[in-house]
Parts: structure tokens; C-alpha cells; sequence
């Protein structure tokens, strides 16, 4: 069951600073970790890398604002032989050993993301109440969290109470040259359209509060180079994948086109 949770081949990840160093001593004490930075930076590749380095089993899971506490720790089911119990994904990672990672924990009811708790803290572990078990947690178990802490507002930000179970990680967009780099790799574009859509995208984020609720990700931006690769216009491209998906103000995605055009033309 382990295996199929485990990660073989290495994700791609060019390290900023020095994250994966803090990573791996809160690891080795199995500190709870919350990841903060905006949408599309790296965080969720960065869980994925650091899984692989440490050769621990991965769990990952979206939350959303439908997600029940059940959907987290598991409920009874209904088949032709009768009422089976079956586990979550917390309840799973706690058995077996692997990190949880809960990614855009805020997008989640609140009381639904208090059932970590006693995950999070000197305990542990993990109440079924339904079934009536307490599961404690595995030696290797660790829930890891993110949020994008400048896109929520204050009726989905997290409590206190959970907060401080955890110790926290920041990450942004990176600097130019690195991006550059990631986006080359990771799109397969030469590294001088690499770097203009880097130069694009940091204009955008300048636009943040300004019209733009976020500026382009690096994700946007190794979908409009993947884009340019398959021969699409690096025009086209970047309005496919950058463009449109961050607005539907006519005035806004006029600006950005004229953004393009600077580095595109």
C-alpha cells in the first residue's frame, strides 16, 4: 500500500535559499510545516521534491470548500456484503507513515481543518469518532499545509488555534535569473524567451492591488512556454496561458497585452 504513495523519479525543484535545509530539520522532529506564498510559485512542487529526497510517502490533498471532515478521515460505506469503514487520507498517511500535505488548507471549512489538531500538536493522533478508534500516529507521519496568505480574506484565514501548531515556511516568486532557469527547464524554451516571459510576469505582479488580485505564476508561465515549443506564436501563447486566465477586464488584459508586446513583438 506504501508504494503506491512514494514518489521514484525526482521532481525538479531549484532551491531559493536555504527551504529545504529548514525543511528537513522539521522533519527530523516531525514539526508540523506551513508553506505561504502565492499561487503558482512552487510550494506543492516543493512538498513533492522534499518527499522524494527523504524517501517518505506522499499524500496529497486539494481542499475545497465542499471538503467534510469525513472527506479528510474517512466514513462507513455501503456494499453488497454490508457497512465497511474506510479510511481518509489523514487517517491513511497517519497509519502508514507518509506525509499529508493539505494544499490551499483555507479553501476548507474551518471545522472541518480542526480535526488536525491533534495531528498537529504532542499527541499525535487522530480520534475516529465514528468508529470509535483513535489512530496514533506513525513515527514517520507529518501533515504539511499551504495557503496563499494574500489572497484570503479574513472569513478564510486560518484560526489561531491552528496556526501555532505549525512552524511556517515563506515562499514568492523567484528571483528573475532562477526563474528564467526553472522556466527554461521545466517548458524546454530557450533561456532569452525564457527570460522575457519572466520579465512579463514581473510586470504583472506590479499590477497586484492595482486591478490584478494575483500577478502571472510561474506555473502560467511554463504553460506559455510549453506553448511556444508546440509552435505556438509566443504572442498567442502568452495570451492563451497568461493573459486570459488572470482577468476579464477588457482595460486589464489590454494592459497586460501591451506588456506582451513590449517583450513579444
Amino acid at each position: 500500500m506504501i508504494d503506491q504513495y512514494r514518489i521514484t523519479e525526482e521532481p525538479y525543484y531549484h532551491p531559493v535559499g536555504k527551504e529545504m535545509e529548514r525543511y528537513e530539520a522539521a522533519y527530523a522532529v516531525r514539526m508540523p510545516v506551513m508553506l505561504k506564498g502565492p499561487t503558482g510559485c512552487g510550494k506543492s512542487r516543493f512538498v513533492e521534491h522534499m518527499a522524494w529526497r527523504l524517501q517518505k510517502p506522499l499524500i496529497a490533498v486539494a481542499c475545497n470548500e465542499d471538503m467534510t471532515a469525513s472527506d479528510l478521515v474517512g466514513r462507513f460505506l455501503l456494499d453488497a456484503s454490508g457497512t465497511r469503514w474506510q479510511d481518509g487520507p489523514l487517517t491513511v498517511a497517519a497509519r502508514i507513515g507518509a506525509i499529508c500535505y493539505l494544499d490551499e488548507v483555507v479553501e476548507a471549512r474551518q471545522d472541518t481543518t480542526v480535526v488536525i489538531h491533534p495531528l498537529a500538536d504532542h499527541r499525535r493522533e487522530l480520534p475516529l469518532e465514528k468508529k470509535g478508534e483513535l489512530v496514533k500516529a506513525h513515527p514517520d507521519f507529518q501533515i504539511v499545509i499551504s495557503y496563499n496568505p494574500g489572497y484570503q480574506s479574513m472569513l478564510k484565514d486560518l484560526k489561531q488555534s491552528t496556526k501555532q501548531r505549525f512552524g511556517a515556511l515563506s515562499f514568492d516568486y523567484p528571483p528573475g535569473e532562477i526563474e528564467a532557469e526553472i522556466v527554461a527547464h521545466e517548458s524546454g524554451v530557450d533561456t532569452a524567451t525564457a527570460e522575457k516571459l519572466v520579465q512579463v510576469a514581473q510586470r504583472s505582479r506590479n499590477l497586484k492591488g492595482h486591478g490584478l488580485d494575483e500577478g502571472m505564476s510561474t506555473r502560467l508561465l511554463i504553460y506559455a512556454g510549453q506553448l511556444i515549443v508546440k509552435g505556438i506564436t509566443p504572442a498567442d501563447a502568452c495570451r492563451m496561458a497568461l493573459i486570459e486566465p488572470l482577468s476579464d477586464d477588457p482595460d486589464m488584459r489590454d494592459t497586460l497585452e501591451a506588456t506582451v508586446n513590449t517583450f513579444f513583438t
